[in-house]
């Protein structure tokens, strides 16, 4: 069963409250959780969708379809690891600088350095193994990060910082394509520059919105009982919070499989020079930045206001399998636009906006908020890097990149009936 939340160490270094009783807004915690998530994101996405297949086209180009479901599989993986673990030993770490801090700047440079590596390998296996250590330590910074807001928030302000948590994420989605696509031919330097961005991800967050210390704060025995609590997947009180792991899933699953692929789609499927797929990506990227900041600044308030977090993000997967849709009907690249604006503009600027906060009214046992926000940020990861596998699935033994819009927007269909049956919140 769920415990209470005021069994929660207090990590905020402001009052959560004005003088009038009312949620404060921390505008340095918004900007630490912004300027956090674009900088473990962007070099992500830069990664898995522009700058490793690139590097794959140089490398191996006859295995590049393969490799890049290879290095999807692995990668899940290790994610699904890495989230459980650091989450579990942020939520029992006691430091000077607070639970989360140590893990995300640790995760930083361990991410950076694993970054830079790619950049000397030139073997597929070698890029699949740093890959996976990428991955790891990535996730020392996800977890935590992700934490803060049900660690410092107030319940009625928490779609507010979900959608702010979600401005980073596609300011960060957008910049990835934007500067990635300017490397198509030279992936080494551009791997260099989001190794650089990552290293300062954690620093930044804990200089911008500083943790008290809770050092001197009890912690739980390390016994057979605390284990399972702290390591293992929720077993109590959580139909809501798995119903909300595979709805996040399937959601980002759907979308990540045609943006995972996007180079090649654009050059192998609608017949584009490299150039030209490189202008149409950071087209792409553009329209993504401004549509899902704006549909994001508008839907997380909204969500407070109304106190609705199902329905928006039901919302968001079937206007994602709309717009998975038309590239399937539609075979010119300008689909691909179409796509940008309904899918991973509105649709993701929505689903970001409200997630988080449906989220954290998903979780079983607040104590663990951490390690249970890692599993369900696994399914974010895990969509992001399962999505090649599908859209390889579908070219290899389907017949082409056609059948993986079909089954994508298949996919968001499921999503959102998946989350519609989530129970005590609307």
């Amino acid at each position: 069963m769920s415990s209470s939340s005021s069994n929660l160490p207090s990590l905020q270094p402001e009052s959560a409250t004005t003088t009038s009783g009312r949620p404060r807004f921390s505008i340095r915690l918004a900007a630490a959780i912004i300027v956090g998530n674009l900088l473990w994101l962007a070099p992500f996405i830069a990664g898995i969708s522009v700058l490793l297949p690139a590097r794959l086209e140089i490398i191996a180009p006859d295995e590049k379809i393969s490799a890049i479901a290879t290095l999807a599989m692995a990668g899940s993986l290790v994610a699904l690891i890495a989230n459980i673990l650091f989450g579990a030993l942020s939520d029992r770490t006691r430091s000077r600088l607070g639970r989360r801090s140590p893990w995300m700047i640790l995760g930083s440079v361990a991410s950076a350095l694993s970054l830079y590596g790619l950049t000397v390998v030139g073997s597929v296996t070698g890029l699949v193994l740093l890959w996976c250590v990428f991955q790891f330590f990535l996730n020392a910074i996800v977890a935590p990060l992700i934490a803060i807001i049900p660690d410092r928030v107030p319940e009625k302000l928490r779609g507010t910082y979900s959608a702010i948590y979600g401005i980073g994420a596609t300011i960060g989605a957008g910049v990835a394509g934007i500067i990635a696509s300017r490397f198509i031919t030279d992936p080494t330097t551009g791997l260099f520059i989001f190794g650089t961005a990552i290293l300062f991800a954690g620093p930044l967050v804990t200089l911008i919105a500083p943790d008290h210390s809770n050092k001197n704060d009890p912690k739980a025995p390390l016994d057979r009982a605390s284990l399972l609590r702290n390591f293992s997947f929720p077993r109590r009180g959580a139909r809501n919070f798995y119903l909300a792991l595979v709805g996040k899933l399937l959601f980002v699953l759907a979308m990540y499989s045609v943006t995972g692929y996007q180079l090649y789609i654009l050059t192998d499927h609608f017949a584009l020079a490299p150039l030209a797929a490189g202008a149409m990506i950071a087209t792409i990227a553009g329209i993504q930045t401004v549509g899902s900041l704006l549909a994001g600044t508008i839907a997380g308030p909204l969500s407070d206001k109304f106190e609705r977090r199902k329905a928006p993000v039901v919302g968001a997967a079937l206007l994602l399998a709309i717009a998975l849709i038309v590239p399937f009907f539609w075979h010119d690249s300008s689909s691909m636009i179409v796509f940008a604006v309904l899918g991973l503009g509105l649709a993701f600027g929505i689903f970001n906006a409200v997630d988080q906060a449906l989220n954290y009214k998903v979780l079983p046992d607040p104590a663990a908020a951490a390690k249970d926000l890692g599993i369900l940020n696994m399914a974010n990861t895990g969509g992001q890097v399962l999505g090649p596998v599908v859209m390889s699935v579908a070219v290899v033994g389907f017949g082409g990149y056609s059948a993986g819009f079909l089954i994508a927007a298949g996919t968001a269909v499921l999503s959102a009936i998946t989350i519609s049956l989530i129970r005590g919140t609307r």
